[in-house]
């Protein structure tokens, strides 16, 4: 966005807030409906590089560690350095219309990258798709917040974070097919248009809901407190940074599976792209979506009787998908299913139950850091959580697995990114770690005073 815009949003975020009440009943669900169809469509405009590393690496006659930062680490970098900022605007005005603005200005960006003349052209369009997105997530959540009570929060996140998994779902799926048939770049431009309708949906048809309605009362003063206070007060809450260390390695992880699985099929398995887009879509979308609603529902069922399972449930799922994942990446069979008229290799079975016991972490996480934040910090607080999560996850994952695969090639030869990969999962059990060790951290703050 250039500056101009970015003033834009700025004054239509500081627009006068005039609520009518909270937002209750079915106009909570319609919120978060719509709050999921912009988070999806951040992630589809995020994901399809996944699909397209091949074809624009082959067009453009770069490495595998030259995609690694163009999908990972440039991408990351400049979403963080606006993520806080506007995390800190999210707490002082309108959400809403901030969240509006953002959805359409990343989505030109993202038909801006159909555009790109060379490498340095589509990096610097990506970049304008991060300044975009780190105004979107964390407002999203502490709305999200406002209209839920606690006791049903982890179902209420694990709706929004069904996000990430449709946008894989189209960006993967349907953005192969297009890159298939009518190339990478009308692939971006295609997939540019429905963030625009979304940014209308939400601004024209959606309320701002009263910030701490569902903890206490509303935060008349919200967003007034120092940046410096809010950091200090971070700093001392050790639920809050257990949390987001370990959900950075999983992120990390995450990232890195999710961007590369595609390119893994199409060198390791012989598969055409709009097969292996296809696979990463629409089997391993759909798993991760049962996984996200299962989590959530588990999570709200267990933590009424054992407050420790908010935290639990993460650790339990990661443990189950970490001997999933060996099993996808190092099964070398040549056996295939036929389907559909695609071509699935029998490993996929390992990744589509791996998708979801790993997406077993995001929801119950999400509503756990909602728990233990004051509601007039929760956007600044969140906006750093997603920094950490994209900056090291988003930006060095991806980053990580173009570099191991480089340096495995001399050994591996077409192979390498498969190890690369392997490799990868570690980060899942040092995860385990870190959660397991905030769980009496997380006891303890959610019972002292936010």
């Amino acid at each position: 966005m250039s500056a101009s815009a970015v003033t834009r949003v700025s004054q239509a975020a500081s627009a006068p807030l005039r609520p009518l009440g909270n937002v209750t009943g079915w106009r909570r669900h319609y919120l978060l409906l719509v709050l999921l169809l912009v988070y999806g469509v951040s992630m589809i405009d995020r994901q399809i590089m996944g699909v397209l590393i091949q074809p624009i690496k082959q067009e453009m006659g770069v490495s595998d560690s030259a995609m690694g930062l163009l999908t990972g680490l440039a991408f990351a970098l400049f979403y963080s350095i606006l993520a806080v900022p506007f995390g800190r605007l999210a707490d002082r005005t309108n959400r809403r219309n901030l969240i509006a603005w953002c959805c359409a200005g990343w989505s030109i960006a993202t038909g801006l990258c159909g555009m790109a003349a060379g490498f340095w052209s589509l990096t610097a369009a990506r970049v304008g798709v991060a300044v975009g997105e780190a105004g979107s997530t964390a407002a999203s959540t502490t709305m999200i917040a406002d209209v839920y009570p606690p006791e049903q929060r982890s179902r209420a996140m694990s709706v929004f974070s069904l996000g990430p998994h449709l946008g894989s779902l189209v960006g993967l799926g349907v953005g192969a097919w297009i890159a298939q048939h009518y190339g990478w770049r009308s692939a971006f431009l295609s997939l540019a248009l429905p963030g625009v309708l979304v940014a209308l949906l939400l601004r024209l048809t959606c309320r701002e809901p009263l910030r701490g309605a569902q903890d206490g009362g509303a935060t008349a003063q919200a967003g007034a407190e120092k940046f410096g206070d809010v950091m200090v007060a971070l700093a001392r809450n050790k639920a809050f940074v257990g949390l987001g260390l370990a959900s950075m390695l999983m992120a990390f992880s995450g990232y890195a599976i999710g961007l590369w699985n595609t390119a893994f099929l199409v060198r390791s398995h012989g598969l055409q792209l709009k097969d292996a887009g296809a696979i990463m879509g629409f089997i391993g979308g759909p798993a991760a979506i049962a996984g996200a609603l299962v989590s959530g529902w588990l999570t709200d069922r267990m933590a009424s009787r054992d407050k420790r399972w908010q935290v639990g449930v993460p650790i339990l799922g990661t443990l189950i998908s970490v001997p999933l994942g060996l099993a996808f990446y190092l099964n070398t069979s040549p056996q295939t299913w036929q389907l559909a008229g695609l071509r699935i290799p029998h490993a996929v079975a390992f990744y589509g139950v791996f998708a979801i016991f790993s997406s077993f972490w995001a929801a119950p996480v999400f509503a756990a850091l909602t728990n233990v934040i004051a509601a007039h910090r929760l956007a600044t607080s969140l906006s750093i959580y997603n920094l950490l999560l994209t900056a090291v996850g988003g930006g060095l994952g991806p980053l990580t697995v173009g570099l191991l695969s480089d340096a495995f090639t001399v050994r591996f030869g077409q192979e390498s990114l498969r190890w690369a990969l392997v490799c990868i999962l570690a980060f899942y059990l040092l995860a385990v770690g870190i959660y397991a060790w905030v769980i009496r951290h997380y006891e303890v703050q959610l019972g002292a005073a936010k």
